[in-house]
Formats: C-alpha cells, sequence, structure tokens
C-alpha cells in the first residue's frame, strides 16, 4: 500500500504540473526595436543594439518561468518511471520468492496429506475402547493414549500451519496480481503523459527551429521591407498634418468589391506617454501632473527645483543650460494651447527634459542628438504656448528612487500604452516599468470609442498605411486590396510558416521593391488560396491582435496575429503596410 501511494503521489504531482503547463503555455511575442530613424551615426546605432537587447532580454525572463515548469515536469516524469523500475525490481523478487514458496507448499502439502491419512486411520481404528482392550495394563494403555495423543496435536498443528501458509501465499499472490495491475496502469498512464509533454516539448522546439529558419532565411531586401513598412521610426507630432489623407479612412470607396483593407492602431511605437493622448486628457480636464502619473506610473515623483543651470551636450550645437534646450524643442504643435490642451504642452516639455537629461546622463555623458532619434532640437526658440508651457514648468522633471526617468513618448499609441523599463539606461542596475494598459477612462471597455487619442482626434488613430514618409505610394492610390490579392498573402503566410516554397521570394509584386519575388500564379499553385470572402480579428487583452480568421476557397483560416502582421508587410503590394500590432481588417461589399 505504501508503494501505492507513492506512485499516486508522483502522479498527482506530475498531473499538476501538465496541467499548468497546458492551461498557461509559453505564450511570449516579441515587442520590436524601436530603431530611431534620420541618425546614422555611432550613437545612434548603439541605441538601437542597446534597445534591441533589452526587449530581447524582457522577452527571456518572460519565457523562463515556463521552461523550469517544463523541466521540472520532465524531472517529475523521470523520478516517477525510476520508481516504477524499483517496483518491478521488487515484483520481480516477490515473484521468485512465491515460486519458493510454492516448492514449500508442495512439500508442506505432502507431508499435510501422510498426517490426514494417518490421523483418520488413527482416530477410526485406534479408538480408546479397542486401546484399552488390547493393552495388557493400565499403564501401557494409558502410554499409549498420551502417545496417541502427542502425535494427534502434532498432526494438528502441522495441517494448522499448512492451512495459514496457504493462505499467506493466496493472499500475496492476490496483493501481486493487484499491484501488478495498478503498476501497468500507472505505467501505461505515466508512458503516455511523457508522450505528450515530450510532444509539446518537440512542438515548441519545432516552432522555435521554424522562425529561426524564417528569421535565418530573410534577405537583405526582406529586411529592407521590413525596416521601411514596419514604421521602424519615431516622429512628433509637429510632424503629422493635423488633416490626413481621406483615402487612409475606412470610409473611403476603392470603386470595387468585395475589397479589404488593413489598419493600423497608432503609430509608430507604443511605450510612454502619448502626446495625442495627453492632448485628450488635458482636454478632458486633466492637469500636467496627472498626464505624467498616468503614463509613467502613479509611483513616480515630479520633482520641481532641479537644478535650471544643468548643461547638456547639444550635437552640432555645443553644452547650453537644460532650460534653454528645452525652449528649443519642437515636438507639439502651437496651436494644442489654444485648443484646450495648455497642460498637454506641460506634460511635454517635462518628458522632454527628463528625457535629455537622462540620455545624457545629466550632462557627463554624451550629446543628444536633435533629430527623431532623440528629439526634435531646432537653434531658436519656438515661442508661443510652447514656451510658456516651457517657462511654467522650469526645474520640473520625473524622477523614481531618486533617478532621473528616460520619458519615452511619442504620437499615437492607438488606445494601449505598453510597459517599458524608464531606468535601463542607468550603469547602476536600476529598473523600472512603467505601467501598461489601455488609455481610455473606462478601461478596455472604452476601448476605442473613449480612447483620449480619438477624444483628441489623432490622424493615426486608426489608419490605413499605403504611402511612405516621403508621401511615395509607388503607384497605389488608396490601402485596399481585392479579394485576390488579400488570397495572395495568405498564400505568402503559408510558405513563410508552413513550408512549400522559397521564403526569399516572398515580397511585393511588382517593380517598386525589386528582387525576384513571386508571381501572383506561382504563390498560388503553392498555397492554393484564390479568393477571400470574409474576416474577423480577434484582440488580446496585452493591447495587441490575438489572431485573424478568413474565410477563403479553402474553408475558414485562423492566423496568428503577430504571424499575419509579418507575413503581410512581407507581401502587401507597394507601400501597403501595418503600423502597429494592434491593428483590424476591414471588409467592404457595395458600394
Amino acid at each position: 500500500m505504501k508503494t501505492l501511494r507513492t506512485i499516486l503521489y508522483l502522479a498527482v504531482i506530475g498531473l499538476f504540473v501538465y496541467s499548468f503547463i497546458r492551461l498557461f503555455p509559453v505564450s511570449v511575442y516579441a515587442q520590436g526595436c524601436i530603431a530611431p530613424s534620420g541618425s546614422d551615426n555611432l550613437d545612434s546605432l548603439n541605441r538601437k543594439i542597446a534597445e534591441c537587447q533589452r526587449d530581447w532580454d524582457q522577452m527571456e525572463a518572460a519565457k523562463q518561468p515556463h521552461v523550469t515548469a517544463l523541466l521540472k515536469m520532465e524531472a517529475d516524469i523521470a523520478a516517477f518511471q525510476a520508481r516504477i523500475k524499483t517496483i518491478e525490481g521488487d515484483v520481480a523478487k516477490k515473484s521468485i520468492a512465491i515460486a519458493l514458496g510454492e516448492k514449500e507448499l508442495a512439500g508442506f502439502m505432502g507431508v499435510a496429506s501422510v498426517r490426514i491419512r494417518e490421523f483418520y486411520i488413527r482416530n477410526t481404528l485406534h479408538n480408546p475402547i479397542a486401546l484399552f482392550f488390547s493393552s495388557t495394563t493400565i499403564a501401557d494403555a494409558l502410554r499409549v493414549a498420551a502417545y496417541q495423543q502427542a502425535v494427534i496435536n502434532t498432526d494438528k498443528k502441522i495441517i494448522t500451519q499448512t492451512a495459514l501458509s496457504v493462505k499467506e501465499l493466496e493472499d500475496k499472490k492476490k496483493t501481486l496480481e493487484s499491484e501488478k495491475s495498478s503498476l501497468a496502469y500507472l505505467k501505461e498512464e505515466t508512458d503516455r503523459r511523457a508522450e505528450s509533454v515530450r510532444k509539446l516539448v518537440d512542438d515548441a522546439e519545432a516552432y522555435q527551429g521554424k522562425l529561426s529558419g524564417i528569421l535565418a532565411s530573410l534577405t537583405a531586401l526582406q529586411q529592407s521591407i521590413l525596416s521601411a513598412k514596419t514604421g521602424t521610426f519615431q516622429t512628433s507630432v509637429g510632424d503629422v498634418p493635423l488633416a490626413d489623407d481621406p483615402a487612409s479612412r475606412p470610409d473611403y470607396n476603392p470603386g470595387f468589391s468585395p475589397a479589404f483593407a488593413a489598419f493600423s492602431f497608432g503609430a509608430p511605437h507604443f511605450k510612454g506617454m502619448s502626446q495625442y493622448g495627453a492632448f485628450g486628457r488635458a482636454k478632458s480636464g486633466q492637469n500636467a501632473e496627472d498626464i505624467l502619473r498616468a503614463y509613467y506610473g502613479s509611483g513616480i515623483e515630479i520633482k520641481k527645483d532641479y537644478d535650471q543651470n544643468k548643461e547638456i551636450g547639444v550635437a552640432g550645437y555645443g553644452r547650453m543650460s537644460i532650460e534653454t534646450y528645452v525652449k528649443r524643442i519642437y515636438e507639439v504643435p502651437n496651436s494644442w494651447g489654444d485648443e484646450n490642451g495648455q497642460e498637454a504642452l506641460k506634460a511635454q516639455a517635462v518628458a522632454a527634459r527628463s528625457y535629455a537629461l537622462a540620455w545624457t546622463r545629466e550632462g557627463t555623458g554624451g550629446n543628444i542628438c536633435t533629430d527623431e532619434g532623440c528629439q526634435v532640437y531646432k537653434n531658436s526658440d519656438k515661442g508661443g504656448k510652447w514656451g510658456e508651457a516651457a517657462e511654467a514648468t522650469r526645474g520640473w522633471v520625473i524622477m523614481k528612487d531618486g533617478k532621473i526617468l528616460k520619458a519615452w513618448y511619442a504620437s499615437t499609441s492607438g488606445g494601449y500604452q505598453e510597459s517599458y523599463d524608464a531606468l535601463s539606461y542607468r550603469e547602476d542596475g536600476s529598473h523600472y516599468n512603467t505601467p501598461a494598459f489601455w488609455d481610455t477612462p473606462s478601461g478596455r471597455s472604452g476601448w476605442t470609442s473613449q480612447a483620449y487619442e480619438k477624444v483628441a482626434g489623432s490622424p493615426w488613430f486608426y489608419k490605413g498605411w499605403y504611402k511612405d514618409r516621403s508621401g511615395n505610394s509607388c503607384g497605389r492610390s488608396h490601402p485596399w486590396l481585392t479579394s485576390e490579392e488579400m488570397a495572395d498573402i495568405l498564400n505568402g503566410w503559408k510558405v513563410l510558416y508552413q513550408g512549400g516554397g522559397d521564403t526569399g521570394r516572398v515580397t511585393p509584386v511588382g517593380s517598386c521593391w525589386g528582387g525576384n519575388p513571386y508571381s501572383m500564379d506561382e504563390l498560388r499553385s503553392i498555397g492554393g488560396h484564390t479568393s477571400v470572402s470574409g474576416v474577423s480579428v480577434t484582440y488580446s487583452d496585452a493591447g495587441v491582435t490575438a489572431s485573424v480568421t478568413f474565410q477563403t476557397n479553402k474553408g475558414s483560416i485562423t492566423i496568428n496575429g503577430n504571424d499575419f502582421y509579418k507575413a503581410f508587410n512581407l507581401r502587401a503590394p507597394a507601400k501597403i503596410a501595418l503600423k502597429s500590432g494592434l491593428f483590424n481588417i476591414e471588409k467592404k461589399c457595395a458600394f
């Protein structure tokens, strides 16, 4: 029974860990490195490398607990199977012991048979009356009677011992058979679960291998396409027109049906403060401190007496005081101050001041660049409402645990702010993660109707992208695709993630990008998708598109959101692109 309890205990542990892994599978996705453009100097390249390495480290840290759980599962299985081998050895020993016992039992049975026969004869032929009359004296009769009684008692003892031995051996045999049966069942179950776990591991490793192969097979052309299409740039609101291209909107009529288009929520990155979100919060009555705590965390310190004469180095312009530098930042339009957005300008001034001080290590490090790779700086005061905001926040910086935050910000997040480590730039090992949250008054339920960026009227909140930053559309006048063009992207996804072709040729058709792309006919012969008739999208609470489901000539197909994001940007024609991992696919049927 102790052995069976041990087996069942190990089985319960194994099942618990197995269930944990099945219920909480590894679900880590790469956030993507923010690679600033417009600056090819060494500092910029080093920043890109450092940011990519940080993202990788964060992904590895998130993955590690699941790897540890899986290793524990394998260890439990190994221990369980080792115990089974030990029990099988015990069973073998018991079988030998029973075999010997059966030989002894056979001997006992032979003796018992003789004893029982003699006992019967003595009790039937040598009764006391016959013994009395056959004896010459009373003493002889008593001696013979005593002897016979002793023999009878011995016979009884031997017979009793033989019966007990028979029962004990029968009990051992029953126990052994029961233990064998239980052991066989548990071993079968353990092997089955072990095989399931190994398959889980094998599938994961196969998928990792597939991803590694995909990454390794990406050509230089594909890398440049992804770099151009996925929005690996930073920009400021000052560069974004307040009236956007009507063809980028979902109400645009492309003139054919059915039509499909990919719409991104936000661009280009989603960490720190949303500039349009700050504008929307200001219009909703929040002050600068409320805005800063919303984006950088309620536990930050807004220090208001920082040294206003602290000097930093500015690339190409030498050293200057931090307050002079902030007055010359061109990141948000002065017009916001006239539209109930002055508190957003003040929050931007504090973020810009903090970012510059963190970047330059409070003036002791390198020079801060003057383009979008850092912050847009022009060598003259901007003045107006921005000048007022800079003056109103003189000496204000964002701190955590006595250290200045590297206060990232970007135009539009699409309604979801991602977390990032705002102290990772420090060499003392400091870390502080900003909050991740839906940027609405009512959280997830307010997306997208109540998003602060929508209140502010961001032209990038929900947009179909089909031009690059220079305005080149490579001959396309809108982002809408035909049914056949969307099916072509699905065939490209098939080659990238399920094989069957040369992944290096999954690039846009046409002369816009060059190279040797598959024709639509070639990809169709591999993937088999000829048309798309419907589409639906699911979203993750973590602020990304979880999956996209298409209705095609081959039936329904569901694709992981991140996989579709990459396949779309590699195969979509011309400059059509997704700029965010939080996106939607729309369908128009008639006009």
